[in-house]
């Protein structure tokens, strides 16, 4: 029996069950079918708990016009429709808000297909878009998961051998023909079930093949005999509570579990979470639908088709789902992933190395004479290169394996792939051993040199396959004709193909690109290196050693050196790669944008001139307009009503606007009058005119020339306003300011403040504020005026006392409308979901114009009623276009923010809120029914004071389970309505005049026209391209005005957001990267959705649905002649805060199923396109990074040797045989000149950076705003930024990597005008850059001691940069007196909470820093501020190998190695002087971490004798004895620095080098104990304030108490330590600002660079009160002297010594020669430093 009912999948989809399982009466049969399908009437007999009336919606035919007003009779009427859904929705389950929402949902989307088409053709295809068309997802689904063996789609013989043998091809043909037979009632009844399933399937929309299977059952019940019994409707919210919540709560307890009552989330990482893609894939199969079981282990595929929907709450689905994916915090994802990039770069630097480096495998090579290997030798090493690729990508297949569990169903073998490769490695490796194990004289046989030749071009045909090919494809290729694999190919790998012309450009781009790279590489790394191969390997160092480890390590110095400069060559030579992309990228894109016609070359007088011919060609329908009104009658309205809006929003003035607006004025003949166009157009086309209608660099200026370059451009075709398809704007909304309140725009911030915010709008938009206070003065009381008896000179004074409150606050008298006007202002001009909801409301306005435009007749149809002619737009305008914000908080906003909302639906009516509301409990154990709610303007309000909601659907749960956003939109995508929806942040802001082309940008989406053929025919498929998903479309930074650091912000919006995405939108490379793009409403909702939502995953979130659209066979298309306004962060810090959210947002990404699938399917040019447009432009930044700190390195190792040994003279063009002079020297030169050549390619790198900014500007905006703009961004010291930014984006990738803790960063989008202290500044990046950058440049201070070179001075420059970015981008940094209280501020921060707690101190900085490794504890012993729901892990030993052991060791030892050569006396051959710097580098290094646990034990000891002492008063004295300790620790690090310095015959230059060592080794221990001996932390600080005063009772730690005290001393062990470097790091870095602070109006220029205000448009300095006066100048008095006693004693410690001492090497007492003698340089005259 079970095999019948398995046999049944094979039957159609939509086949009648009925005939199958149901009663064999005839009649019966026939009248199930007619009450299903033919006959709707029917339904009127049926007992249900709703009827019509529970629509409540408008039924009359003008609701839906273009379906029930066509000429055509619809195909199901509206009633018909009703009757479908009131139908499903007692059978199956569904709730009565859903239904009446979905009801309006299908309907508008009939009515806006069918307003282009007939009734018909739109049910027709809106099916065929959702459930049966060669590009539905669910028939795709279908196809993947039943397609077994063979066996068709579609018939019911299964038996039969034709069916069995039905090829792929047959059974889609099957498929469309079973489709095409359906009746539209069918057809309607299939649409509304899956709508209905969708709208209340809540966090199951993330999962749309599950969605899939959940619809099938659903479908198949629908259609069996049971559903046919008059009384077998289901209870109300069956569906919600039995089918989608099981699923729910699955997929809820994976990421909560319950603790002491409440829902916690868990501690798991991605690889052990089952997320909404490993339940998603679980259905991509067969055999993983044959594992779903119910609970009683019955499987749900043996049920009968109709059956299994009841079933589905009984599903056990903890025993179903696993994971498909394992997301491990691991690098090797990115070895699996973009195993082509390491192929093509790590292989080719070894054929260019290989070659260039035969003296070291030339066998007895001697310098002197300069002996090459045998060629077969050169030969086979060069190949080589093909076992290295071969190794690459077996490790690559390896990870895979890792990755992809074998119990996935989709997952591929790997055998054939891991023996082709074993084979092509051993291949690749023997010929090199058979060549180099011959003898000398054998490897000169011609038989060698062949078998060395056909091993070098088998290694390259080996090297570009691996490169080149996918790695899913190493062996065998699927055909599309094969039913095999259909899962990974329909929903990973249906990349739509590029147009022949984009891939012939990107095969070009990326020829281009790799040809210039190999070429430059070669001849400028290479080739650069080789003089110091030759010489390095060559090195022998004669006479040195240390008195323990002997001359091992000493003569080993030139090999590690050459390591080194391998390693950073080879990491240079990935960079090129990126340098080249974006060069050339820019050049391909500047040509493009001159085919488009997108270029300020264009004539000026011509832009202008031809701009009203372009309005009514390409903004205008005019097709099947009446020849009754002239062009220019119809461009003037549209004309004014761009000029008129921009007149509202205060960018023009009234005198302007006369001069800009069309006016009618008499023409010649009598009686008439004519329409005079604005003199702006045509005196364009006088020479010398000078135009001063628009200030210079107004924003009026800038939207009118957008506005007429973009109408230059290629624009599509367009349809009437009544034609054109609906569409939706969707705006996400948390706690985004709604609108500013008169207190936040007339009152400072804070105490920090100088300014209001209004001053400082007024000094940013100062002709804006003009035109503004202008307005309101006329609408100011007439009464107020001046009296006129007056005389003259007192009039002045009145009118100016009269205008006074005018021109400062907007407004003389304080009544709403007076200061509501003054908010609405300012909000309009700062970040505020006010802006975006009235820029984006212009879609309403412009909608209305062009109907009114193109409709002349609307006048006469309304007989002139302005009222009627009103509504007759508002219903046209409300039928396209929709407006929707998802307000997450809604429901729990403070009373300001209601008003605030209320403000805006009463302000803008047709405003549509979603939000999330939820029930009070009405039991302790129950949980709260959550619901989704939607409002707008036209809701009436209840006694509540709440407004009624249109609808309110129950959800299986709080849908906000991710980071938020994406849930959010997930929240309230069931309310959009149209095709389309443009996703838009609550911070942007729209135009009229770009509204205007709304039409032109959904043209884009090629659906305008009718199909020709019908969906389901045999043409179908071939006339079908494949859909377009998203477009993308330009953003203009608007707050690029603001400052330095605002201008970088749109700079980069302008090169990647514009340029870049101009010319990847072309090659096919192009993603969805949020806002303001547009998405086809029906390929993403059914493919997921419009982002994903896995917290951590998934925190850039929008992405990925770009990602999921390349993957699913969607198209990404991008629009140049559209933008939007945008703003962005401003503040230093919180733009560091979204580059950190990006930066672990890519580490995520690199995590993710999606980058394996794109990594390893991505035909070779758009895998290099996908990976250099997005992970590459991050691994770029952790390459620069890693480059800089092996620069070092090779400073520091060249350094010690140049220091110590003699160095030969070098010509570079003299022979290579030519004998080194002086005899016994070394040639070092070789690597300096490759040291000169690498700083000049970063540099020139760093030139290059601006090329795309300078390109773009110039494109866009002529050549003096290109020079203009590229000097203000150098002038602002804007590379030193960017510099910064780029150690952000490294440390944050490399951090999440190691770590995890990717979340979503609400940053500030406010102004940034307050002084940040430099306690916060110096807490917020010391771990990301300024230890990093302190490290690198004490070891670049070595270098230009020792081995100076002018060069350095760029590196100089880059590591001042990481440590004083901060600090130089903060506002008013360097004020004398405000420094010095921020002074005062700092040194009460270093020892704040050690009597107490608090959440701004050192302490509590270092702890934080330290969880990221502890994690925090689980459990909670008593302490009420403790909050469990911020619980971290501790982070996996396996994930922190890397960043925290292995990279600190290989700094350990680059540092060590170099400081024991510079003590190992080259040219001393008297052994017995040898001195002990092993012993003492250990002896130094020991000192500081053996007295800092002396020091913690002494004051712990103190502490318990110390407090019966003083009872009450431990705690104060707790204070300072921490402070003592902390203090005391700071002397003995300088004590340990001066007694090296002793030690080291007071030679500087090796001190500091001992010092670099000793930090690295101390770098290492710290990290080391963290890891190996501290549990997780405590959320309070009990244990840090027990130990200093000896309380430890009460601390709530338990039974811990016992063992608290000895992890507190392996943390006092290391903080102690760490203080002194905090302290002695800081205060460097405070006398760095001394020259600065002390130049007279340096706070003046300083403010120049940062906002680029004029001097006299400045922000005040703050008022203070006199006592307040008095009390800054005795902080300044006594910190200034702190500060200077502190700076001069830091002179005197670091200089006098060095200076004044002599080494005290041989003494008497120095048994054990630890001190080292003075550097002399001895060279040998009977010696030679090299072979």
């Amino acid at each position: 029996m079970d095999q019948y009912w398995r046999e049944q999948e094979g039957r159609g989809l939509f086949e009648d069950d009925a005939t199958s399982y149901t009663s064999e009466n005839d009649d019966s049969i026939n009248s199930l079918q007619r009450l299903i399908y033919d006959d709707p009437s029917v339904h009127d007999d049926l007992q249900s708990d709703y009827d019509s009336s529970s629509f409540n919606v408008d039924t009359s035919p003008v609701a839906y016009p273009s379906w029930n007003q066509n000429a055509e009779e619809p195909p199901v009427t509206m009633e018909g429709v009703q009757e479908i859904l009131l139908d499903l929705t007692n059978k199956l389950g569904f709730q009565k808000d859903n239904m009446r929402n979905i009801f309006d949902y299908v309907m508008v989307l009939l009515d806006s297909r069918a307003s282009r088409m007939s009734p018909s053709q739109a049910l027709l295809t809106l099916h065929a878009d959702v459930i049966g068309g060669i590009h539905a997802n669910f028939a795709k689904w279908y196809f993947a998961s039943h397609f077994n063996d063979g066996h068709a789609i579609g018939f019911h013989d299964m038996s039969s051998p034709i069916v069995e043998k039905m090829t792929l091809k047959e059974a889609e043909q099957a498929w469309r023909d079973q489709m095409g037979g359906f009746s539209p009632h069918r057809m309607m009844v299939q649409l509304c079930l899956y709508f209905l399933c969708w709208g209340e399937a809540n966090n199951i929309r993330f999962m749309p093949e599950c969605l899939c299977f959940i619809y099938k059952c659903a479908y198949d019940y629908y259609i069996s005999s049971e559903a046919r019994d008059l009384d077998s409707a289901l209870p109300k919210e069956y569906f919600l509570d039995s089918v989608i919540t099981p699923v729910y709560r699955f997929f809820h307890a994976q990421l909560f579990e319950v603790l002491d009552g409440k829902y916690v989330r868990r501690e798991r990482d991605h690889a052990s979470n089952i997320g909404y893609d490993d339940i998603n894939q679980f259905f991509w199969s067969y055999k993983g639908l044959e594992e779903i079981k119910c609970t009683d282990k019955t499987p749900l595929l043996d049920l009968p088709p109709f059956m299994r929907y009841r079933h589905l709450g009984n599903v056990e689905w903890k025993s179903c789902f696993y994971k498909t994916y394992y997301e491990y915090r691991s690098w090797f994802h990115n070895i699996t992933n973009f195993s082509r990039i390491w192929v093509m770069h790590i292989a080719a630097y070894w054929y260019y190395s290989a070659y260039n480096s035969s003296n070291l495998y030339t066998s007895q090579y001697h310098i002197r004479i300069n002996n090459k290997p045998p060629a077969s030798c050169r030969w086979t090493a060069c190949g080589l290169a093909g076992a290295i690729a071969s190794f690459i990508t077996l490790l690559a297949v390896t990870f895979e394996y890792l990755h992809v569990p074998r119990r996935y169903h989709c997952a591929r073998p790997l055998w054939p792939s891991f023996l082709m490769l074993l084979t092509a490695l051993l291949l690749n490796i023997a010929p090199t051993v058979f060549i180099f194990a011959s003898t000398e004289h054998q490897q000169t046989y011609i038989s060698r040199l062949v078998v060395g030749i056909v091993h070098f071009f088998f290694s390259l045909v080996c090297v570009v396959y691996f490169a080149v090919t996918p790695l899913r494809n190493l062996v065998g290729f699927t055909t599309k004709s094969s039913g095999h694999d259909l899962a990974n190919r329909y929903f990973t790998s249906n990349f739509t193909p590029t147009s022949k012309g984009g891939a012939i450009v990107s095969w070009c781009l990326w020829i281009t690109v790799l040809v210039a790279k190999y070429c430059e590489s070669y001849f400028f790394l290479a080739l650069n290196l080789s003089d110091s191969i030759r010489y390095l390997g060559a090195m022998r160092p004669y006479d040195c050693g240390d008195y323990i480890l002997g001359a091992g390590l000493c003569r080993a110095q030139p090999k590690i050196l050459l390591s080194l400069l391998y390693l950073t060559d080879l990491s240079l030579f990935f960079l090129d790669t990126y340098l080249w992309y974006i060069l050339i990228s820019t050049i391909y894109s500047l040509g493009y944008a001159f085919y488009l016609g997108i270029s300020v070359w264009t004539p000026w007088r011509e832009l202008f001139y031809r701009v009203p011919r372009r309005i009514y060609t390409k903004l205008l329908h005019t097709d099947d307009m009446e020849i009754s009104f002239k062009p220019k009658v119809l461009v003037s309205q549209v004309w004014n009503a761009i000029i008129i809006s921009m007149y509202r929003e205060h960018l023009i003035s009234r005198d302007q606007i006369q001069e800009l607006l069309y006016h009618q004025v008499p023409s010649e003949k009598a009686g008439y009058h004519t329409l005079r166009a604005p003199n702006f157009f045509y005196s364009q086309q006088v020479k010398h005119y000078k135009q001063d209608l628009f200030p210079a660099n107004s924003e009026a200026a800038r939207r009118i020339s957008f506005f007429a370059q973009s109408l230059a451009e290629s624009i599509p075709k367009h349809c009437s306003v009544d034609a054109m398809p609906t569409f939706t704007v969707l705006v996400p909304h948390y706690s985004e300011k709604i609108l500013l309140s008169l207190r936040e725009i007339i009152r400072e911030e804070d105490q920090l403040s100088r300014v209001t915010l209004l001053e400082y709008l007024k000094q940013l938009y100062p002709i804006e504020w003009k035109n503004f206070v202008d307005d309101t003065k006329l609408l100011a009381d007439e009464s107020e005026s001046v009296d006129s008896t007056v005389d003259g000179e007192k009039n002045d004074l009145q009118a100016k006392a009269y205008d006074l409150p005018f021109y400062c606050i907007g407004f003389k008298s304080a009544t709403p409308e007076y200061t509501l006007r003054t908010r609405i202002w300012a909000s309009l001009r700062t970040q505020t979901l006010y802006r975006t909801i009235n820029g984006f409301s212009n879609y309403s306005r412009a909608l209305k114009l062009l109907y009114r435009t193109e409709c002349p007749e609307l006048v006469e149809w309304t007989n002139g009623d302005p009222a009627r002619l009103d509504e007759e737009l508002d219903v046209m305008a409300n039928r396209k276009f929709r407006f929707c914000v998802s307000m997450q908080r809604y429901a729990k906003f403070t009373k300001e923010e209601s008003e605030n909302a209320e403000f805006l639906l009463r302000a803008y009516p047709d405003l549509q809120i979603a939000y999330m509301d939820e029930d009070a409990a009405t039991r302790p154990a129950e949980e709260r029914g959550i619901y989704s709610v939607l409002i707008d303007g036209h809701c009436p309000i209840m006694e509540n004071g709440k407004r009624r909601p249109k609808y309110r659907i129950r959800l299986s749960g709080n849908p906000i389970l991710g980071d938020g956003k994406s849930d959010n939109q997930n929240m309230s995508i069931p309310y959009i309505r149209g095709e389309y929806v443009q996703m838009v942040d609550a911070n942007q802001d729209n135009y009229l005049e770009e509204c205007l082309k709304i039409r032109n940008i959904l043209a884009e989406f090629e659906q305008f026209t009718p199909p020709l053929h019908n969906p389901y025919s045999v043409n179908a498929k071939s006339a079908t391209n494949h859909p377009v998903a998203i477009l993308g479309a330009r953003e203009y930074i608007f707050s690029e005005n603001t400052g330095m650091l605002g201008d970088v912000a749109a700079a980069k919006e302008q090169c990647f957001g514009t340029m870049f995405a101009r010319i990847l939108s072309l090659i096919g490379g192009k993603l969805h990267y949020g806002h303001p793009d547009f998405i086809n409403v029906l390929f993403m909702t059914t493919r997921g959705g419009v982002s994903k939502a896995q917290k951590g995953l998934h925190v850039n979130e929008d992405i990925y649905a770009g990602m999921t659209a390349l993957q699913r066979g969607g198209r990404i298309k991008h629009s140049d002649y559209y933008q939007c306004g945008k703003g962005r962060d401003l503040g230093f810090g919180s733009i560091l805060n979204f580059t950190t959210k990006i930066g672990t947002g890519m580490a995520e990404q690199m995590l993710s199923r999606e980058y394996f699938h794109l990594g390893t399917q991505l035909p070779f040019d758009r895998f290099l396109s996908f990976f250099y447009a997005h992970a590459g432009f991050h691994v770029n930044n952790m390459v620069i990074m890693f480059s800089l700190q092996l620069l070092m390195l090779v400073i520091i190792n060249l350094g010690a040797m140049f220091s110590v040994v003699p160095v030969c003279n070098y010509r570079q063009f003299d022979p290579v045989t030519a004998p080194l002079s002086p005899r016994g020297c070394y040639q070092l030169q070789p690597v300096l000149e490759w040291l000169k050549r690498c700083i000049l390619s970063i540099f020139i790198v760093f030139g290059i950076a601006f090329v795309p900014l300078a390109v773009c500007e110039l494109n866009e905006r002529g050549a003096l705003r290109m020079v203009i703009r590229v000097f203000k961004q150098i002038f602002s010291l804007s590379p030193i930024f960017e510099i910064f930014t780029c150690q952000i984006y490294a440390q944050s990738l490399i951090a999440n990597l190691s770590f995890g803790g990717a979340r979503y960063i609400g940053t500030s989008r406010g102004f940034a005008t307050v002084r940040v202290p430099f306690a916060l500044l110096y807490s917020r990046f010391s771990g990301p850059s300024l230890y990093f950058g302190s490290r690198l440049m004490f070891m670049l201070l070595y270098g230009s001691i020792t081995a100076w070179l002018p060069h350095y001075i760029y590196f100089w420059i880059t590591l001042v940069a990481l440590c004083v970015s901060p600090f130089l981008y903060n506002p008013h940094q360097f004020s004398w007196t405000d420094f010095f209280v921020d002074y005062r501020e700092f040194i009460r921060w270093t020892f704040r909470e050690n009597s107490r707690n608090h959440s701004n101190s050192w302490i509590g900085n270092c702890q934080l820093s330290r969880t990221r490794v502890t994690g925090y504890k689980r459990k909670i012993y008593g302490k009420k501020a403790d909050k469990i729901s911020m619980d971290s892990p501790r982070a996996r030993i396996t994930t922190m190998f890397y960043g925290e052991i292995l990279g600190p060791l290989g700094t350990l030892f680059f540092t060590c190695i170099p400081f024991l050569f510079a003590n190992s006396q080259p040219g001393n051959e008297d052994i017995s002087k040898r001195t002990n710097a092993f012993i003492r580098l250990i002896i130094m290094s020991l000192i500081p971490l053996v007295l800092s646990g002396g020091i913690a034990i002494l004051f712990f000891c103190l502490g318990i004798v110390l407090r019966p002492l003083v009872g009450g008063k431990a705690r104060k004295v707790g204070i300072y004895m921490a402070a003592a300790a902390h203090i005391l620790f700071v002397f003995v690090d300088i004590i340990v620095f001066e007694v090296l310095g002793y030690l080291e015959g007071w030679t500087f230059s090796i001190t500091l080098l001992g010092f670099i060592a000793i930090t690295s080794i101390h770098r290492f221990a710290h990290k080391l104990l963290i890891i190996c001996f501290l549990s997780r932390e405590f959320r309070h600080d009990g244990a840090n304030l027990a130990w200093w005063s000896g309380l430890w009772n009460g601390q709530g730690f338990g039974y811990m108490v016992l063992t608290q005290p000895w992890r507190e001393f392996v943390c006092k062990t290391t903080e102690i330590n760490m203080f002194a470097g905090d302290f002695l790091l800081s205060h460097l870095l405070l006398f760095l600002h001394c020259p600065i602070i002390l130049i007279p109006y340096i706070d003046k220029f300083h403010s120049i660079i940062l906002f680029w205000l004029r001097p006299s448009r400045q922000i005040r300095p703050p008022v203070y009160t006199i006592r307040q006066n008095k009390l800054r100048r005795q902080i300044v008095f006594r910190y200034a002297t702190l500060y200077f006693t502190l700076f001069v004693i830091f002179f005197l410690l670091l200089i006098l010594p060095f200076v004044f001492g002599n080494s005290a090497a041989g003494v008497s007492y120095d048994q054990f020669n630890m001190i080292q003698p003075s550097i002399r340089i001895m060279p040998s005259t009977k010696k030679n430093s090299s072979v």
